[in-house]
């Protein structure tokens, strides 16, 4: 197991921001224990270079893709990229695509050790400085903060793998290549364990602080955490039984959530506050994975014809008909949407014009004249190399303010949303659908129904869709809902593992795109069109790479990849 190769010397991240309201990456080269614990900076160092692998996704699968586009949110322009192996049948144990399991075995020893080697430091070198009693106050907070890291990243892993060495001590090398699978409901026992055992220990907020850093775990992200977990263990790929006990104590601590931040003044904001410089301070985010000042998402994204664009994650139209018509709150194709052929985009959840890229959007990006020409033979269309697959390039995430002009090239702070208020509504909704049996249930422990709960979502600043209706079948709700997470959760990473969590991966079998053409009179054409994709079964689960079952032979591998 490559648990083996994670030196003990850490590979130095670059340096994110020198601002004192943010956690700074720092470089360390190698260490050992008494490097480590020599100073209260280096100590420090450790912690936030563990922080530092923390998951994001601004293209991490291969010339800019996302693993949106391993789902049926989009299509990626550019045919050299690993993210097309993801359903094209080049996924294997020889072929594993993913990080995951060696960036958090990575972050887990790292954790491992900190937590062992940490007990009973007291820097006794620097008691007489002013500072000490506040540093030592940070030191003692950092503990809880590593077991939180360490726990996210098994969250990560059993998401992806299910049954995973769970491993709390650091090994030896010849402990590391002989650890066995643990199963998947043990993981996450530990998991919620961690995260009760810890909760209370965290500061609500950084804010009253001396050091006021934003960025670093809280309260709050303790219980995102725990709910999270909570919510994928009773989902039927964790829980094929469907154990209803199982719902019961998602829905349990996705309320402590909703609870919590109304307690921490964390409430829902507009929609399009969620991305851009300062989204990290968003009135609904609870905790970012901050990334620092690039242009790369914007380049990997910005539409082809624009200058400095390079055309990548590509919206579909399936994306794009799960937006419903705002008047009606009905899907397009639904009797009485209100939709119109001719003008397809007109009239949609406002969701859709902050999410994607349209024919005929002007000022995207910001120093982009003209307006955008996704048709085919348009500016921004085909045949031009690497031109949108599917009539839409991506705006979410993207900063229209990045310049790519070669004489004004500029970048931006942008920061990765780990968990925000908006999700948690969603997964209330979802837990206490299936706890109490239907989407206008309630209790006295749960006074907000499921419907009532996803209605908070469409209903925010900013997007004002007609509420869902009461009354709905659990078939009905239950598609609702799953339409309501896409849109809502489009672009932050969610897709990928919904889909396999609740055993739909038929949804996955094929996409849906636009072909825009202009007739002889110059009016538009907008033609579906169908690009079918592979799916098995054996795609719930990662395989997990040949090179560590080969080194382990104790690690089993995951069904259907041998």
């Amino acid at each position: 197991m490559k648990i083996k190769n994670i030196i003990i010397g850490l590979c130095g991240l670059a340096l994110l921001s020198n601002c004192n309201d943010m956690m700074n990456y720092n470089e360390i080269v190698s260490y050992n224990k008494d490097e480590v614990f020599q100073s209260f900076d280096r100590t420090e160092s450790f912690v936030t270079n563990i922080y530092g692998r923390l998951d994001y996704d601004f293209g991490n699968y291969g010339n800019g893709a996302m693993l949106a586009s391993a789902t049926d949110e989009s299509e990626f322009a550019w045919s050299i990229s690993n993210a097309h192996d993801f359903y094209n049948g080049a996924w294997s144990p020889i072929n594993y695509i993913s990080g995951t399991w060696a960036d958090s075995y990575w972050a887990i020893r790292a954790a491992n050790l900190y937590l062992q080697d940490s007990q009973g430091q007291t820097f006794d070198p620097f008691k007489e400085n002013k500072d000490y009693q506040e540093n030592m106050t940070k030191f003692e907070r950092y503990q809880y903060e590593v077991r939180f890291l360490r726990a996210y990243f098994y969250f990560n892993l059993v998401r992806e793998y299910g049954d995973v060495p769970l491993v709390t001590t650091v090994l030896t090398e010849a402990e590391a290549n002989s650890v066995s699978r643990t199963p998947a409901s043990q993981v996450i026992d530990f998991i919620v364990s961690e995260c009760d055992s810890i909760v209370d220990k965290l500061p609500i907020s950084y804010a009253a602080l001396p050091d006021a850093e934003t960025g670093r775990v809280t309260r709050a992200t303790v219980l995102a955490l725990k709910a999270r977990t909570l919510l994928y263990a009773a989902s039927p790929l964790l829980n094929p039984s469907q154990d209803i006990s199982k719902w019961q104590a998602a829905a349990a601590a996705n309320k402590s959530v909703l609870d919590s931040c109304a307690v921490y003044s964390i409430k829902l904001g507009t929609y399009s506050a969620l991305w851009g410089t300062d989204n990290y301070k968003g009135s609904e985010i609870i905790f970012v994975r901050k990334i620092g000042d690039i242009n790369s998402l914007e380049k990997y994204n910005f539409p082809i014809g624009v200058e400095g664009g390079n055309s990548g994650n590509c919206p579909t139209q399936t994306l794009v008909d799960a937006y419903e018509m705002k008047a009606t709150g009905l899907a397009w194709d639904a009797p009485g949407s209100g939709y119109n052929p001719a003008k397809p985009y007109d009239g949609r959840d406002p969701r859709f014009a902050l999410t994607i890229a349209k024919n005929g959007d002007a000022s995207w990006p910001t120093y982009n004249s003209l307006p955008l020409e996704t048709f085919v033979g348009g500016a921004n269309g085909a045949p031009i190399s690497g031109a949108t697959p599917s009539g839409y390039y991506l705006k979410k995430y993207c900063d229209a303010s990045v310049n790519l002009q070669p004489n004004s090239i500029n970048t931006k702070r942008h920061s990765w949303i780990t968990y925000r208020l908006g999700e948690f509504y969603l997964n209330y909704a979802e837990a206490v659908f299936h706890a109490l049996g239907s989407a206008d249930a309630k209790d006295a422990t749960y006074t907000l129904s499921a419907r009532e709960a996803v209605n908070k979502i469409r209903q925010r600043l900013g997007v004002g869709m007609p509420a869902l209706p009461v009354g709905l079948s659990n078939s009905d709700f239950e598609k609702r809902y799953m339409n309501e997470r896409m849109v809502e959760l489009a672009f932050e990473g969610h897709r990928f593992w919904d889909v396999r969590r609740w055993k739909k991966g038929d949804l996955f079998k094929s996409v849906t795109l636009m072909n825009i053409t202009k007739d002889s009179n110059g009016g538009l054409i907008y033609t579906r069109v169908t690009r079918n994709r592979k799916w098995d079964d054996k795609m719930y689960f990662s395989p997990i790479s040949d090179s560590e079952i080969r080194i382990n032979k104790n690690l089993t591998q995951n069904p259907g990849w041998n």
